[in-house]
């Protein structure tokens, strides 16, 4: 699990990874917390299984599968959305990659209240992130008053701060659930 080079074996839990993402953004238009935390336990599972490359990639290419598949009203109408959305998602791989990689390693740290801090902490940084650039600097200077979707703006602003939060609170809960089952499996196959 710690090896320093992009691999076969990375290349194929990448992979596997974005197939999952691609197929829950088909769910997107039914719940954001459907998809939201599919993807963001996506990223997590992805640094913690393959490394920091792994997760940014996937950090890029789903917020352009979304756009391709169920691209929302607010980002066919603010298409710089993408980069901003892909730098959040990037800002959670990293953190997960910094605050909590060596201490899953293995599935060690799962029972460690830590991890669980350094979970939402990360959470938080995503949600941080996507609120400064997103909520209180994109949205407002893109969506003008004339616009019909501004009064829809709070709803907006709700979704790309608070909403990812939790989305991404949810999806460390998963990301742990699994990591625990897959951190055995893959500890085998070495």
């Amino acid at each position: 699990m710690k090896k320093s080079s992009f691999g076969t074996r990375q290349i194929v839990i990448t992979a596997v990874l974005l197939a999952i993402c691609i197929v829950s953004q088909y769910f997107k238009n039914l719940s954001v917390f459907i998809t939201g935390p599919i993807i963001n336990a996506c990223l997590i599972i992805a640094v913690l299984s393959s490394g920091l490359v792994s997760g940014l990639i996937l950090a890029i290419i789903t917020p352009v599968t979304s756009y391709i598949i169920a691209a929302s009203p607010v980002m066919m109408a603010v298409p710089w959305l993408v980069p901003f959305i892909m730098t959040g998602n990037a800002v959670l791989v990293l953190a997960t990659n910094h605050f909590l990689r060596k201490d899953l390693q293995y599935g060690k740290g799962l029972r460690d209240i830590k991890s669980y801090v350094k979970a939402v902490i990360c959470s938080g940084l995503k949600a941080f992130f996507m609120w400064i650039t997103i909520s209180m600097w994109l949205l407002p200077a893109y969506i003008s008053e004339e616009s019909p979707l501004f009064n829809k703006l709070p709803v907006f602003k709700t979704m790309f701060s608070a909403t990812q939060f939790i989305t991404a609170c949810i999806g460390f809960v998963y990301a742990f659930i699994i990591w625990a089952a897959l951190s055995r499996f893959l500890r085998k196959g070495e």
